[in-house]
């Protein structure tokens, strides 16, 4: 009788692990390099399948993907079937141009809203580039339900300017504004390339605790000590190239960091990208 009780407590205690699990929200940022056919044996091609798999196998209930052309979303929505995306083309608010699109798990979301708006100081001008941007940048941001425990949530995604210094800088403002105006109360997860160290100004703008409307940036937080280098971008060669990342997951609400980590995968050599993905547990 007491190995049949030590037994049942087991099976109730994995069963309820496996529940939690289940309530988790995985998040994955990727900055998948735009289809540039002079990447020679990196060309978009031959990464395409190794992209598609590294989500499949992470199973991210929300990915945000940055430099992603039409053709590449195309190529991800028939190799990920589970998931549904939002978003446009940054140079003309349809297919045009790089995407910071948010690809979702259809069985775990139900999407309630969706939107873009350009980096710029008219947001809402489809195309327009902002202050001294080298090019148009934008936010794509949604809301969901969790079809699991009927909690809604909002998504960001973007992809900073490089170069422009006050387009990094303003765009960080307009960023915490539009988050802050737009999600209200309610939780948010912001992903993206901010192209921007941690030290960085776009980055101080982000994560300054003296503003009030500021974003945890989710590493520090993980219950877990994070996993993998700290450095987010490769440019296709055998390791990182610098100490600190570029790509982030923010937080905003009440939100718990079981795990994060940047994800290294390889093939023979070569990455699914010239940035790892960045990958966070969460609950709420």
């Amino acid at each position: 009788m007491k190995r049949i009780t030590t037994v049942l407590l087991l099976c109730l205690f994995a069963a309820a692990t496996a529940l939690a699990q289940d309530r988790n929200i995985r998040v994955m940022s990727f900055n998948i390099r735009y289809n540039n056919p002079k990447d020679s044996a990196n060309a978009w091609p031959n990464r395409k399948d190794k992209v598609a798999s590294q989500v499949l196998f992470h199973q991210p209930v929300i990915l945000g993907v940055q430099e992603a052309l039409w053709d590449q979303m195309e190529d991800l929505a028939q190799r990920l079937p589970q998931y549904k995306f939002v978003g446009v083309g940054r140079d003309d608010g349809d297919k045009k141009g790089e995407f910071s699109a948010i690809f979702y798990d259809t069985t775990r979301l139900q999407l309630l809203q969706s939107q873009t708006f350009w980096l710029s100081e008219t947001p809402e001008t489809v195309g327009s580039k902002g202050w001294d941007a080298q090019l148009p940048r934008i936010v794509t941001y949604a809301r969901f339900r969790d079809r699991l425990t009927k909690k809604e949530f909002y998504h960001f995604n973007t992809h900073f300017d490089h170069r422009g210094r006050t387009a990094r800088h303003e765009s960080a403002k307009l960023l915490l504004e539009k988050v802050a105006k737009i999600s209200g109360k309610l939780p948010v997860v912001v992903t993206g390339d901010f192209n921007a160290m941690p030290k960085d100004d776009p980055i101080r703008v982000i994560t300054d605790e003296q503003n009030p409307l500021h974003l945890k940036d989710s590493k520090p937080l993980s219950k877990i000590p994070h996993y993998g280098p700290d450095c987010t971008f490769n440019s296709f060669q055998p390791h990182e190239t610098a100490n600190d990342p570029i790509d982030y997951i923010f937080l905003k609400g009440n939100w718990k960091v079981l795990q994060h980590a940047t994800i290294t995968q390889s093939w023979k050599g070569l990455f699914a990208s010239d940035h790892y993905s960045v990958f966070a547990n969460l609950t709420l």
